[in-house]
């Protein structure tokens, strides 16, 4: 303290804060937890995508609202009401969307030698048959399985 300063009342004096974890444990997918997601993931984008659509014709006057169908089963859970619950949806999943108009997502996924890479899946494909290296991304997308020597 300088000479002349009167110290700080204690209740003006903070404890540090304490730290904040910001990164949430990543989630990494098999093959067959992906695939199993499929249909409700398609579900879940089909929300999105409707979304996106009607963001466009609101944008052209269209004003057009288009009503989600009704194919789900009883046990289901309900799906998502706007395109922001579905975001969250897939976020909390870990799922990756890397394009809401192709419906193109990722699913980090881990050999058991360690190494992450992605499965990779678009709404228009029937199923899961993809992967690649977050570094390469789309383009430089390789068939399933993933070699073991990974």
């Amino acid at each position: 303290m300088v000479a002349g300063e009167q110290p700080l009342p204690s209740s003006a004096v903070r404890a540090a804060p304490r730290p904040v974890a910001y990164a949430a444990r990543v989630r990494h997918w098999t093959e067959e937890e992906a695939r199993a997601e499929l249909p409700r993931l398609r579900a879940v984008l089909d929300v999105i995508a409707r979304s996106a659509r009607q963001v466009a014709a609101a944008r052209s006057n269209g004003h057009r609202i288009e009503q989600p169908p009704d194919g789900r089963a009883s046990d289901d859970p309900p799906l998502p009401a706007t395109v922001e619950e579905a975001l969250d949806e897939l976020r909390q999943k870990g799922i990756v969307l890397r394009d809401p108009d192709t419906g193109l997502v990722d699913f980090p996924a881990v050999t058991e030698a360690g190494v992450v890479y992605l499965l990779c899946w678009r709404r228009d494909e029937e199923d899961l048959r993809w992967w690649h290296f977050a570094e390469e991304g789309f383009a430089a997308r390789k068939p399933l399985p993933v070699p073991p020597e990974l």
